[in-house]
């Protein structure tokens, strides 16, 4: 695979070997079952070419190399089901073995490769800061600006590089020029660093915002368009939309949504911190003006690592969040006016998405939607168990909400990691409740099979 050879050339010949980077580990990966060796079988790992081939490359990188190969024969729904090859994903992480981590949408681990790289820019801009981390590190924004345009489906020029979704949306919401009296519909529903910013415009600038509650989950996207649209009046400025409603994985329709607003003049914001990499579609396809993200939530890019998308006339009129020399310049540059920053890590970026292409936006799609409906499906008939999420298709995708009737979410979280090792994260929010499972490329079915393991004993009272 070409990720395992590429090389990351900077000015002056500084050079990284990223192929090199992402193992550090000599040991042969355990083959634990004949069909895995199968499955391997298949790419010809254990061909005369392929122990040639193992001299320059470690084991566990060596076998993910044949096992990608072999699956492009393969469709990504029965992909999805075929554990072998998730297994050597697995590999290109290094998450702990002592718990199970389920509570990715929070923030996700870094493949090796992300990890690596931060690591070894962070030691060269310190050989002498102001001159490698400006003059050459950041030499790399403009091809990563290129790189996130062409994953978002957009103008480069319509990408500015943030530090999380919070950052890029409140440059939106702090910077649109409202007047008084002008109104804003969001969602109970939306996140709560959203919610606040537009609650202090209101008592800043007297704008007002019109408030909606869905019932959710919902498999009714007619009832979802509708519930916005209704609140729309004439004074209605902006509506901001939750692209994946983070308590319960919900998908909303949001470009149907964008098209009866704008068909009002309205402007649409949209939050994508837990859709963008999740499964695939263009920041357009959605028909934000405004978009948020944070990148090291289903990109995998290294913590602290967001992106802002605005489409280009718009640039203009939008004021940044952190002054800058032209405020009304149309360059989307003019957002990134933050000061110093860690370039290493916005650097890092490059690799989260390499590590991305190389599983496929379809493949990642289809096996996310695969684990949250595998443990989702052994749960949903057991007494008490009450599930908040759909398992329908273009309802919901990697996202789970369970609870269990009469029991508070933080008593099985607690339940789930102090006797199964399982993190996951309590929900109670505007009449939500339960844990919300987040399982993640990495994660394998053995995983979720002690998920259900430990939702089963908690509803028959094993606490």
């Amino acid at each position: 695979m070409e990720i395992f050879s590429r090389f990351f050339i900077l000015p002056n010949n500084l050079w990284i070997n990223t192929g090199l980077l992402i193992n550090f580990q000599q040991t042969e990966t355990h083959m634990s079952s004949f069909s895995r060796r199968s499955f391997l079988n298949k790419a010809g790992l254990f061909s005369a070419s392929g122990v040639l081939a193992a001299i320059s490359q470690p084991a566990w990188s060596r076998n993910l190399d044949y096992a990608l190969q072999q699956a492009a024969l393969i469709p990504p729904d029965q992909l999805a089901s075929e554990e072998e090859f998730w297994h050597y994903i697995q590999q290109a992480y290094t998450v702990s073995a002592g718990i199970i981590n389920l509570n990715n949408g929070g923030v996700a681990p870094s493949p090796r490769i992300v990890q690596e790289t931060v690591k070894h820019l962070h030691d060269v801009a310190n050989e002498a800061p102001s001159y490698y981390m400006w003059r050459i590190i950041d030499q790399g924004r403009e091809p990563l600006r290129k790189n996130l345009a062409l994953l978002a489906g957009c103008q480069a020029e319509e990408i500015a590089i943030h530090r999380n979704a919070s950052e890029a949306l409140e440059t939106v919401i702090f910077g649109l020029p409202l007047e008084r009296g002008d109104e804003v519909v969001l969602s109970k529903k939306d996140y709560p660093n959203m919610m606040n910013a537009w609650k202090q415009r209101e008592l800043r600038d007297g704008i007002k915002l019109v408030w909606v509650n869905p019932e959710l989950p919902s498999e009714d996207n007619d009832y979802l368009v509708q519930i916005y649209t209704k609140a729309f009046t004439p004074k209605t400025k902006v509506v901001q939309l939750t692209h994946v409603v983070n308590w319960n994985g919900q998908i909303l329709p949001v470009r149907k949504i964008a098209d009866a607003a704008h068909q009002r003049n309205i402007e649409v914001v949209v939050d994508g911190a837990h859709s963008f990499a999740q499964f695939p579609y263009t920041i357009p396809d959605t028909g934000a003006d405004y978009f948020g993200t944070s990148l090291h939530k289903w990109l995998s890019a290294c913590i602290g690592s967001g992106m802002l998308y605005v489409k280009k006339e718009k640039i203009a009129r939008l004021y940044p969040l952190f002054a800058a020399p032209n405020p009304q310049s149309d360059d989307i540059r003019k957002f990134e006016n933050t000061g110093t920053r860690p370039f290493f890590i916005e650097q890092a970026i490059g690799k989260a998405i390499e590590f991305y292409d190389m599983i496929g936006a379809q493949r990642k799609e289809q096996r996310l939607f695969y684990l949250k409906n595998y443990w989702m499906s052994r749960v949903k008939d057991m007494p008490k168990v009450q599930l908040g999420t759909s398992m329908k298709p273009g309802f919901g995708c990697a996202l789970g909400l369970v609870g269990v009737a009469g029991k508070k979410p933080s008593e099985l979280e607690t339940f789930l990691f102090n006797k199964f090792k399982v993190h996951t994260t309590p929900v109670e929010w505007e009449g939500m409740q339960g844990v919300r499972v987040t399982p993640n490329v990495y994660t394998t079915t053995k995983n979720l099979d002690v998920l259900v393991e430990g939702i089963e004993k908690f509803a028959r009272g094993g606490f």
